[in-house]
């Protein structure tokens, strides 16, 4: 009698988990017909041009040249003071500086200007301050980083500027980085012109 009740017992600790495992083996249900059509689904990004590009211009790294660097507690660190603003124009440079050892190209302290085989670059000033900030219009700024015209029309952008890779970016999205720094604060710092190299 004592076995026979061990049986059951056990039989019936089992039938539950025999009958789930039975249930996990069997394929799933059909889903019920719909006798709608599936609404449309909203847009990826309700974001405004100037939020769009801010983004851009942050994933950009457009703060890596354009906002000089300055010390901190971890070693260089943005000055956002000077939020691309470029080289600033207290710090003079003359001339290319030579190559040493197996480099090719330097840049100084701030990470605003860049000697190389080009000569010397100097991070622009993308602030929209009326004398010496982004002094070109939205359809110029488009063709400079698809083209890499300085200005939309003049001599090449230099490196290390990525023009190459910014103009791989749709036309609206190069327009919503124009739109966003139109809205930063405008400060007033004339960055130097370009270096040619040394002998030239």
């Amino acid at each position: 009698m004592r076995l026979l009740q061990h049986r059951v017992a056990l039989v019936s600790a089992c039938l539950p988990i025999a009958i789930a495992v039975t249930a996990c083996n069997q394929p799933p249900a059909a889903p019920p017909a719909s006798s709608a059509p599936a609404a449309a689904a909203a847009p990826a990004s309700t974001l405004s041009p100037v939020e769009h590009g801010k983004i851009l211009v942050i994933g950009g790294g457009c703060h890596d040249c354009h906002t000089p660097m300055k010390p901190g507690p971890n070693g260089a660190e943005p000055d956002m003071t000077k939020m691309l603003s470029g080289h600033p124009e207290s710090i003079t440079i003359t001339a290319p500086m030579k190559p040493v050892g197996p480099w090719l190209v330097a840049t100084n302290a701030t990470n605003t200007a860049w000697s190389g085989p080009w000569g010397v670059s100097f991070a622009a000033n993308l602030t929209p301050d009326k004398e010496t900030g982004l002094n070109m219009t939205e359809r110029n700024f488009v063709i400079a980083l698809k083209t890499g015209a300085h200005l939309g029309t003049a001599r090449p952008i230099l490196p290390p500027m990525p023009w190459p890779w910014y103009g791989q970016l749709g036309d609206d999205a190069l327009k919503d980085i124009y739109a966003y720094l139109l809205t930063i604060p405008p400060l007033k710092n004339q960055v130097p012109a370009p270096i040619p190299p040394s002998g030239k």
